[in-house]
């Protein structure tokens, strides 16, 4: 069970580091290409996800790697579970159903990986 936690979760991570980091370093123009919601949000709004997102990432990696806290690997999992409920409502709010498949499948990754985390570390 270790080793597909460290699976899903390093895949997981990589995503989120990719996405959170545009979403906080990258302008409103440069982001609606990719994300044609970020006209309908706050830019701060944008910025606050990214930097849950790359947090989310870092917290999935670190505590079970360094061995302190691996429970919070478990609440990293939830949060960007939760991040991706909120993605699911925005698309569906802006009619764009289509577009949530990378949503839910990115939720299901989420969790798994808490889960996983779960029967590893608790």
């Amino acid at each position: 069970m270790e080793l597909a936690y460290w699976i899903v979760a390093g895949l997981l991570a990589v995503f989120y580091l990719y996405a959170g980091g545009k979403k906080v370093t990258q302008g409103q123009e440069q982001l609606r290409p990719m994300m044609g919601w970020v006209d309908r949000v706050p830019m701060s709004l944008v910025r606050t996800i990214g930097v849950l997102e790359v947090l989310g990432a870092v917290g999935l990696i670190m505590p079970p790697l360094s061995g302190i806290a691996p429970w919070l690997a478990i609440a990293a999992a939830i949060g960007l579970v939760l991040i991706q409920i909120g993605g699911i409502v925005v698309h569906l709010s802006r009619g764009e159903a289509r577009l949530i498949g990378l949503n839910i499948a990115l939720l299901l990754a989420a969790a798994a990986t808490a889960w996983l985390g779960v029967v590893t570390w608790l």
